[in-house]
């Protein structure tokens, strides 16, 4: 049998815009599907990753969900305060590694500032600043990989707008900036969180410009653990370190109670993750009826050519071409054109996913990275699959048609 490419191309150069415009088509619905996919699989990695520092939150009664957003990535709200006398008893606890509370409210150039603790800023070691050192006194700040602050540098927050501060029963309506200034000492390594805009001071000086005991004994002048004053202040949230993951267990079943509530992040995430894969079922659904539609109108627009096209088809069988050697050319056009969508929607896809990631990144400060996995690989291929096969529809037709009677046509 004779080759039909040549054939393909040549009405490939005289239908260029339509066939074009059909590979776009089907691209478009390939990429639909593509950068849902991709996206989903990078916010879900990303997220989780953010909250790796995080093995136990512990807050006040309220929303769950609220605790993770605003202590893992930094989400402004006004949380509840834990009372201090949780954050002493947990301390004392012989299953925790480090205790650390966590302070929000204040800001400075957009930037959030928050006190916690230098075990948690190293994670008790793990991570070291790429400059300078951890904070040891009250007036001292470590920094984020992006916060724009060198180390020496100097800085006065203020109030974050209409967010509910340390003060157990203040709000402010809008920023005013403290008589404190801090002394930047450190910069953290990038992590690809949230945090890596966040400016950590100790929470000792958090409590004290907003006139707060700092849990330390009168006349005491240091930072961090343990806090043994004769008043600890409330604070937003508590992040700890729990030494073994059945201590980890303990510690969440024994500090959920009326005045606290212990969780694991992940318990969040898993279910802001289900409700995600709900949204993204639901996408997937239409991408899969969009390429479907898709694939039906390049069918209809197929036959609506070959319709134009009888009178050419019959003068090659009427050169001695066979039935075959026309059904192989109808069949390799509209399969060249499903599969050339395919992989072109297959790259378009994944670039988009990468646009919506670096967006996404830039909003918020978690690291998304999207790439193709397998998945996409397979979604692409059933749809050149799936349409190679209904590419016989067409073909057939064409095999069928006499030769006479379409040179009458």
């Amino acid at each position: 049998m004779l080759n039909p490419v040549p054939v393909v191309v040549a009405d490939i150069r005289r239908s260029r815009a339509g066939f074009l415009s059909v590979v776009g088509l089907i691209a478009v619905a390939v990429a639909l599907g593509v950068a849902v996919s991709a996206q989903e699989r990078a916010f879900r990695k990303g997220s989780a990753h953010a909250a790796d520092a995080f093995d136990l939150l512990v807050g006040a009664p309220g929303s769950p969900t609220q605790l993770v957003l605003t202590s893992v990535y930094l989400q402004p709200a006004a949380l509840p305060l834990v009372s201090g006398a949780v954050l002493k008893r947990l301390q004392e606890e012989p299953g925790v590694a480090y205790v650390a509370p966590v302070a929000f409210g204040d800001r400075y150039r957009g930037h959030p500032v928050i006190g916690a603790t230098a075990d948690f800023v190293t994670q008790a070691g793990i991570r070291t600043p790429t400059e300078g050192r951890v904070f040891q006194l009250e007036r001292e700040a470590v920094v984020g990989a992006d916060v724009p602050l060198r180390v020496g540098a100097r800085f006065a927050p203020s109030h974050g707008p209409a967010v509910r501060q340390v003060e157990a029963e203040m709000e402010v309506e809008g920023p005013h900036r403290h008589d404190i200034e801090y002394v930047v000492v450190g910069k953290m390594p990038r992590v690809g969180t949230p945090w890596d805009r966040a400016i950590v001071v100790p929470v000792e000086a958090i409590w004290k410009v907003h006139h707060l005991p700092t849990g330390h004994p009168d006349g005491e002048d240091r930072i961090g653990p343990p806090w043994k004053g004769p008043e600890i202040p409330g604070v937003p949230a508590i992040v700890v370190k729990p030494k073994t993951v059945a201590d980890a267990h303990f510690l969440r079943a024994k500090y959920r109670t009326e005045n606290a509530t212990a969780l694991f992040p992940a318990e969040v995430l898993v279910e802001l993750h289900s409700l995600l894969g709900d949204v993204r079922n639901l996408l997937a659904m239409f991408s899969v009826a969009t390429q479907a539609l898709v694939i039906v109108a390049v069918l209809l627009a197929v036959f609506a050519s070959l319709a134009l096209r009888r009178g050419k088809l019959a003068v090659l069988r009427a050169l001695g071409a066979s039935r075959a050697y026309v059904f192989a050319v109808v069949w390799t056009h509209v399969s060249l054109m499903i599969a050339l969508g395919s992989g072109l929607g297959l790259v378009v896809g994944w670039a988009g996913a990468g646009v919506l990631s670096a967006a996404f990144s830039a909003r918020t400060g978690v690291a998304l990275s999207s790439t193709l996995a397998l998945q996409e690989v397979v979604m692409a291929a059933a749809i050149v699959g799936i349409g190679m096969l209904l590419a016989v529809i067409p073909s057939w037709s064409s095999y069928r048609q006499t030769v006479s009677a379409d040179l009458r046509t």
